[in-house]
């Protein structure tokens, strides 16, 4: 999976071509892309990872991977395995359809760094979720929302 994603990068056309041809009614994964596109950009992940180092996968593709691994339930084998050969997920990835992908453990290496501090407080916060109290994104992006970890429900669809 190549380096910097950054919102509004084109799809490869190939790859568009493929994925509608396969899902002419769309996936989740590429109604994502098509409406969410820009939710994470590398520039969020600043200081996430060591100036020095190299970074070969950008991290903000990495969480676009782990919002649809938990949409969709998936372990990291079969989430890393979906990067590899799933259609839809290349068309949110904005990746080529020969993109070889990456190996599972750079999922919890990703989750890892995301648990330390207050990393994802600060991540969804920057995106206008519930934790700062906004309806919106900051600069038009999109809202990120909490979903209730035991039901996959939001809190108002609870029952009481």
């Amino acid at each position: 999976m190549a380096m910097g994603y950054a919102p509004g990068r084109l799809i490869p056309l190939l790859t568009v071509r493929m994925a509608q041809a396969s899902n002419p009614r769309g996936t989740t994964a590429m109604w994502m892309r098509d409406r969410l596109d820009g939710l994470f950009t590398d520039e969020d992940f600043a200081g996430w990872y060591p100036a020095d180092g190299r970074r070969r996968l950008s991290p903000a593709r990495l969480a676009l991977v782990s919002v649809l691994q938990y949409a969709e339930n998936l372990t990291d084998r079969q989430a890393a395995k979906a990067v590899r050969c799933r259609l839809d997920w290349k068309y949110c990835l904005g990746l080529e359809l020969d993109d070889p992908g990456f190996d599972h453990s750079v999922l919890s290496e990703f989750r890892a760094r995301m648990a330390e501090g207050d990393r994802a407080d600060r991540l969804l916060s920057r995106h206008g979720g519930p934790s700062c109290g906004g309806e919106a994104g900051q600069a038009g992006r999109p809202t990120a929302h909490r979903i209730h970890p035991r039901t996959r429900r939001s809190p108002q669809a609870q029952p009481r």
